[in-house]
Protein backbone atom coordinates (compact mmCIF):
# COMPACT_ATOMS: atom_id res chain seq x y z
CA UNK A 1 0.00 0.00 0.00
CA UNK A 2 2.69 2.28 1.16
CA UNK A 3 4.32 1.55 -2.77
CA UNK A 4 1.53 2.19 -4.18
CA UNK A 5 0.79 5.77 -2.18
CA UNK A 6 4.46 6.64 -3.51
CA UNK A 7 3.94 5.84 -7.13
CA UNK A 8 0.54 7.73 -7.12
CA UNK A 9 2.86 11.20 -5.18
CA UNK A 10 5.23 10.49 -7.65
CA UNK A 11 2.96 10.03 -10.56
CA UNK A 12 1.35 13.18 -9.93
CA UNK A 13 4.13 15.43 -9.37
CA UNK A 14 5.71 14.30 -12.64
CA UNK A 15 2.33 15.06 -14.12
CA UNK A 16 2.43 18.65 -12.74
CA UNK A 17 6.20 19.08 -13.77
CA UNK A 18 4.77 17.93 -17.48
CA UNK A 19 2.02 20.79 -17.50
CA UNK A 20 4.69 23.13 -16.25
CA UNK A 21 6.95 22.22 -18.46
CA UNK A 22 4.62 22.65 -21.62
CA UNK A 23 3.37 26.02 -20.51
CA UNK A 24 6.87 27.37 -20.22
CA UNK A 25 7.97 25.61 -23.68
CA UNK A 26 4.95 27.62 -25.49
CA UNK A 27 6.04 30.89 -23.31
CA UNK A 28 9.49 30.27 -24.30
CA UNK A 29 8.16 29.74 -28.41
CA UNK A 30 5.98 33.22 -27.68
CA UNK A 31 7.84 36.06 -30.06
CA UNK A 32 8.58 39.10 -28.68
CA UNK A 33 10.35 42.16 -30.19
CA UNK A 34 13.63 43.54 -29.02
CA UNK A 35 12.57 45.37 -25.74
CA UNK A 36 14.78 49.13 -25.90
CA UNK A 37 15.93 50.51 -22.92
CA UNK A 38 16.82 53.97 -23.20
CA UNK A 39 18.59 56.21 -20.40
CA UNK A 40 17.09 59.61 -20.05
CA UNK A 41 18.65 59.93 -16.21
CA UNK A 42 21.87 59.54 -18.59
CA UNK A 43 21.06 61.56 -20.95
CA UNK A 44 19.79 63.96 -18.63
CA UNK A 45 22.71 64.56 -16.44
CA UNK A 46 24.78 64.67 -19.03
CA UNK A 47 23.08 67.22 -21.01
CA UNK A 48 24.89 70.66 -21.28
CA UNK A 49 21.96 73.57 -19.92
CA UNK A 50 22.09 75.08 -23.17
CA UNK A 51 20.48 71.92 -24.86
CA UNK A 52 17.95 71.41 -22.86
CA UNK A 53 15.40 72.56 -25.27
CA UNK A 54 16.72 69.86 -27.60
CA UNK A 55 15.99 66.83 -24.60
CA UNK A 56 12.64 68.24 -24.03
CA UNK A 57 11.64 67.84 -27.73
CA UNK A 58 12.48 64.09 -27.39
CA UNK A 59 11.37 63.67 -24.03
CA UNK A 60 8.37 65.95 -23.48
CA UNK A 61 5.93 63.67 -21.04
CA UNK A 62 9.09 64.02 -18.83
CA UNK A 63 8.92 68.36 -18.73
CA UNK A 64 5.79 69.99 -17.53
CA UNK A 65 5.29 73.15 -19.04
CA UNK A 66 4.62 74.86 -15.75
CA UNK A 67 7.77 74.09 -14.12
CA UNK A 68 10.47 76.96 -15.51
CA UNK A 69 13.61 75.31 -17.33
CA UNK A 70 15.69 76.98 -14.02
CA UNK A 71 14.46 74.20 -12.32
CA UNK A 72 15.54 71.22 -14.21
CA UNK A 73 18.87 73.28 -14.74
CA UNK A 74 19.50 73.60 -11.18
CA UNK A 75 18.91 69.76 -10.71
CA UNK A 76 21.30 69.28 -13.24
CA UNK A 77 23.90 71.30 -11.54
CA UNK A 78 23.16 70.01 -8.07
CA UNK A 79 25.77 68.13 -6.21
CA UNK A 80 23.58 66.04 -4.44
CA UNK A 81 21.58 64.53 -7.20
CA UNK A 82 25.07 64.39 -9.69
CA UNK A 83 26.24 62.25 -6.74
CA UNK A 84 23.06 60.05 -7.24
CA UNK A 85 23.44 59.87 -11.08
CA UNK A 86 26.93 58.80 -10.34
CA UNK A 87 25.92 55.95 -8.05
CA UNK A 88 23.57 54.90 -10.15
CA UNK A 89 25.76 55.00 -13.44
CA UNK A 90 27.85 52.63 -11.06
CA UNK A 91 25.31 50.33 -10.34
CA UNK A 92 23.82 49.84 -14.12
CA UNK A 93 26.29 51.17 -16.59
CA UNK A 94 25.01 48.44 -18.85
CA UNK A 95 21.37 48.07 -19.07
CA UNK A 96 21.29 44.45 -20.39
CA UNK A 97 20.41 42.95 -16.96
CA UNK A 98 16.85 45.15 -17.25
CA UNK A 99 16.69 44.17 -20.87
CA UNK A 100 16.71 40.55 -20.59
CA UNK A 101 14.40 40.60 -17.29
CA UNK A 102 11.55 43.00 -19.28
CA UNK A 103 11.85 41.10 -22.48
CA UNK A 104 11.33 37.47 -20.24
CA UNK A 105 8.50 39.39 -18.72
CA UNK A 106 6.97 40.65 -22.31
CA UNK A 107 7.55 37.09 -23.15
CA UNK A 108 4.88 36.24 -20.21
CA UNK A 109 2.45 39.07 -20.40
CA UNK A 110 2.13 37.87 -24.40
CA UNK A 111 1.44 34.62 -23.30
CA UNK A 112 -1.08 35.29 -20.74
CA UNK A 113 -2.56 38.50 -22.20
CA UNK A 114 -1.86 37.98 -26.24
CA UNK A 115 -2.37 42.05 -27.06
CA UNK A 116 0.30 43.16 -24.88
CA UNK A 117 2.44 45.52 -26.54
CA UNK A 118 6.35 45.26 -26.32
CA UNK A 119 6.64 48.42 -24.31
CA UNK A 120 10.13 50.74 -24.62
CA UNK A 121 11.56 51.34 -21.15
CA UNK A 122 13.00 54.39 -20.11
CA UNK A 123 15.20 54.77 -16.91
CA UNK A 124 15.29 58.03 -15.31
CA UNK A 125 15.89 59.29 -11.73
CA UNK A 126 13.05 61.12 -10.37
CA UNK A 127 12.84 62.38 -6.58
CA UNK A 128 13.00 59.32 -4.61
CA UNK A 129 9.23 58.99 -4.58
CA UNK A 130 8.94 55.31 -3.38
CA UNK A 131 5.52 54.89 -3.93
CA UNK A 132 6.32 54.98 -7.97
CA UNK A 133 9.42 53.19 -8.32
CA UNK A 134 7.87 51.10 -11.74
CA UNK A 135 5.58 52.00 -13.69
CA UNK A 136 3.73 49.99 -16.51
CA UNK A 137 1.81 52.54 -19.12
CA UNK A 138 0.99 50.27 -22.17
CA UNK A 139 3.78 51.65 -24.84
CA UNK A 140 6.42 52.75 -21.91
CA UNK A 141 7.99 51.10 -19.20
CA UNK A 142 9.48 53.79 -16.48
CA UNK A 143 12.10 52.39 -13.89
CA UNK A 144 13.12 54.89 -11.14
CA UNK A 145 16.52 53.94 -11.12
CA UNK A 146 17.53 55.68 -7.90
CA UNK A 147 15.10 53.37 -5.81
CA UNK A 148 16.92 50.10 -6.88
CA UNK A 149 20.55 51.00 -5.28
CA UNK A 150 20.67 48.22 -2.55
CA UNK A 151 18.61 48.40 0.83
CA UNK A 152 21.87 48.84 2.52
CA UNK A 153 22.79 52.35 0.40
CA UNK A 154 23.85 55.37 2.03
CA UNK A 155 20.95 57.37 0.42
CA UNK A 156 18.25 55.39 2.04
CA UNK A 157 16.83 57.00 5.14
CA UNK A 158 13.59 55.16 4.88
CA UNK A 159 12.44 52.85 6.90
CA UNK A 160 13.40 49.04 7.33
CA UNK A 161 10.05 48.02 5.47
CA UNK A 162 10.18 50.04 2.57
CA UNK A 163 14.51 49.70 2.24
CA UNK A 164 14.45 46.16 2.33
CA UNK A 165 12.96 46.56 -1.66
CA UNK A 166 14.82 48.80 -2.88
CA UNK A 167 17.23 45.97 -4.60
CA UNK A 168 17.62 45.53 -8.06
CA UNK A 169 15.76 42.19 -7.67
CA UNK A 170 12.53 44.07 -7.25
CA UNK A 171 12.28 46.04 -10.16
CA UNK A 172 9.96 43.22 -12.32
CA UNK A 173 7.84 42.96 -9.44
CA UNK A 174 7.21 46.39 -8.99
CA UNK A 175 6.29 46.32 -13.07
CA UNK A 176 3.72 43.72 -12.69
CA UNK A 177 2.49 45.39 -9.82
CA UNK A 178 1.38 48.14 -11.90
CA UNK A 179 0.92 46.03 -14.94
CA UNK A 180 -2.04 44.32 -12.69
CA UNK A 181 -3.46 47.11 -11.72
CA UNK A 182 -4.70 47.97 -15.42
CA UNK A 183 -6.18 44.25 -15.75
CA UNK A 184 -7.72 43.74 -12.49
CA UNK A 185 -11.12 44.93 -11.93
CA UNK A 186 -11.51 47.30 -8.76
CA UNK A 187 -13.40 45.76 -5.59
CA UNK A 188 -17.13 47.57 -5.88
CA UNK A 189 -17.13 47.03 -1.96
CA UNK A 190 -14.66 48.49 0.31
CA UNK A 191 -14.49 45.08 2.80
CA UNK A 192 -11.95 43.71 4.28
CA UNK A 193 -12.55 40.99 1.54
CA UNK A 194 -12.84 42.79 -0.77
CA UNK A 195 -9.18 44.24 -0.83
CA UNK A 196 -7.78 40.70 0.09
CA UNK A 197 -8.76 39.48 -2.99
CA UNK A 198 -8.10 42.31 -4.62
CA UNK A 199 -4.24 42.06 -3.80
CA UNK A 200 -4.48 38.42 -3.86
CA UNK A 201 -5.19 38.72 -7.72
CA UNK A 202 -2.08 41.08 -8.22
CA UNK A 203 -0.05 38.57 -6.17
CA UNK A 204 -1.08 35.68 -8.39
CA UNK A 205 -0.50 37.25 -11.83
CA UNK A 206 3.22 37.68 -10.26
CA UNK A 207 2.87 33.70 -9.93
CA UNK A 208 2.39 33.30 -13.69
CA UNK A 209 4.33 36.12 -15.07
CA UNK A 210 7.28 35.83 -12.54
CA UNK A 211 7.45 32.37 -11.97
CA UNK A 212 11.50 31.95 -11.20
CA UNK A 213 10.39 34.73 -8.14
CA UNK A 214 9.97 33.26 -4.80
CA UNK A 215 6.91 34.06 -3.00
CA UNK A 216 9.16 36.43 -0.91
CA UNK A 217 10.34 38.52 -3.98
CA UNK A 218 6.67 38.49 -5.14
CA UNK A 219 5.28 39.83 -1.66
CA UNK A 220 7.82 42.40 -1.27
CA UNK A 221 8.94 40.18 2.24
CA UNK A 222 11.87 38.72 3.38
CA UNK A 223 12.20 34.92 3.79
CA UNK A 224 11.74 35.28 7.57
CA UNK A 225 8.42 36.77 7.05
CA UNK A 226 7.15 34.71 4.13
CA UNK A 227 7.96 31.66 7.05
CA UNK A 228 6.02 33.44 10.00
CA UNK A 229 2.77 34.06 7.56
CA UNK A 230 3.13 30.33 6.36
CA UNK A 231 3.23 29.05 10.16
CA UNK A 232 0.88 31.44 11.27
CA UNK A 233 -1.98 31.33 8.60
CA UNK A 234 -4.16 29.62 10.40
CA UNK A 235 -4.15 31.33 13.75
CA UNK A 236 -4.40 34.70 11.07
CA UNK A 237 -7.38 33.56 9.26
CA UNK A 238 -9.12 32.34 13.12
CA UNK A 239 -8.43 36.06 13.40
CA UNK A 240 -10.20 38.06 10.76
CA UNK A 241 -13.69 35.09 11.61
CA UNK A 242 -13.75 35.41 15.09
CA UNK A 243 -13.97 38.90 15.15
CA UNK A 244 -16.02 39.32 11.83
CA UNK A 245 -13.84 41.46 10.05
CA UNK A 246 -13.68 39.74 6.27
CA UNK A 247 -17.22 41.58 5.39
CA UNK A 248 -16.23 44.75 7.96
CA UNK A 249 -16.07 48.37 6.03
CA UNK A 250 -14.23 49.83 8.84
CA UNK A 251 -11.47 51.87 7.49
CA UNK A 252 -8.89 50.94 9.58
CA UNK A 253 -8.66 47.45 8.65
CA UNK A 254 -6.72 48.43 5.33
CA UNK A 255 -4.07 50.65 7.41
CA UNK A 256 -3.92 47.21 9.92
CA UNK A 257 -3.68 44.36 7.15
CA UNK A 258 -3.18 45.53 3.91
CA UNK A 259 -1.24 48.65 3.51
CA UNK A 260 2.76 48.69 3.95
CA UNK A 261 3.73 48.85 6.90
CA UNK A 262 6.35 47.77 9.08
CA UNK A 263 3.99 45.08 11.10
CA UNK A 264 0.34 43.58 10.79
CA UNK A 265 -2.06 45.43 13.64
CA UNK A 266 -3.32 42.41 15.64
CA UNK A 267 -3.30 45.15 18.82
CA UNK A 268 -1.44 41.63 20.74
CA UNK A 269 2.12 40.50 21.78
CA UNK A 270 2.74 39.31 17.99
CA UNK A 271 2.07 42.24 16.14
CA UNK A 272 5.96 43.54 16.15
CA UNK A 273 7.10 39.59 15.35
CA UNK A 274 4.23 40.05 11.87
CA UNK A 275 5.13 41.53 8.93
CA UNK A 276 2.59 43.93 7.00
CA UNK A 277 0.13 43.50 4.44
CA UNK A 278 -1.01 39.81 6.24
CA UNK A 279 -4.36 40.55 4.62
CA UNK A 280 -2.93 40.33 1.05
CA UNK A 281 -0.83 37.43 1.43
CA UNK A 282 -3.98 35.50 2.45
CA UNK A 283 -5.83 36.75 0.02
CA UNK A 284 -3.74 35.63 -2.27
CA UNK A 285 -3.69 31.94 -0.67
CA UNK A 286 -7.67 32.39 -1.21
CA UNK A 287 -7.02 33.09 -4.67
CA UNK A 288 -4.46 30.59 -5.50
CA UNK A 289 -6.83 27.92 -3.74
CA UNK A 290 -9.92 29.40 -6.20
CA UNK A 291 -7.77 28.51 -9.59
CA UNK A 292 -6.91 25.40 -8.04
CA UNK A 293 -9.85 24.08 -7.67
CA UNK A 294 -12.00 25.94 -10.57
CA UNK A 295 -11.80 25.81 -14.25
CA UNK A 296 -11.29 29.50 -15.10
CA UNK A 297 -10.02 31.58 -17.41
CA UNK A 298 -7.17 34.11 -16.06
CA UNK A 299 -9.08 36.76 -17.62
CA UNK A 300 -12.39 35.78 -16.19
CA UNK A 301 -11.06 35.36 -12.48
CA UNK A 302 -9.32 39.04 -12.58
CA UNK A 303 -12.78 40.19 -13.28
CA UNK A 304 -14.64 38.68 -10.62
CA UNK A 305 -16.13 39.92 -7.39
CA UNK A 306 -14.58 38.75 -4.27
CA UNK A 307 -17.37 37.13 -2.44
CA UNK A 308 -18.11 34.46 -5.66
CA UNK A 309 -14.22 34.23 -5.76
CA UNK A 310 -13.80 33.05 -1.65
CA UNK A 311 -16.86 30.76 -1.64
CA UNK A 312 -15.59 28.68 -4.83
CA UNK A 313 -12.36 28.70 -3.38
CA UNK A 314 -12.53 26.33 -1.00
CA UNK A 315 -9.87 27.68 1.18
CA UNK A 316 -8.66 26.37 4.32
CA UNK A 317 -5.58 27.73 6.05
CA UNK A 318 -2.72 24.84 6.67
CA UNK A 319 -2.47 24.02 10.25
Amino acid sequence: MRLFFLSMVCGLFLVSCDQKSKVEKAIEETPVEAVKVERFDKAFFETSPKDLPKLKLKYPYFFSPNIPDTVWINKMQAPIWREVYAEVEKKYSSSEVIQKEVEDLVQHMKYYFPKTKTPKVITLISDMDYTNKAIYADSLVLISLELYLGKEHKFYTFPKYLKQNFEQRQMMPDVVKSFAFRKITPPTDNNLLSQMIYHGKELYLKDLLLPEYTDAEKMGYTPEEIVWCQENESYIWRYFIEREMLFSDEQKLASRFIDEAPFSKFYLEIDNESPGQVGSWIGWQIVRSYMENNDTKLDQMLKMNAKEIFEKSKYKPKK
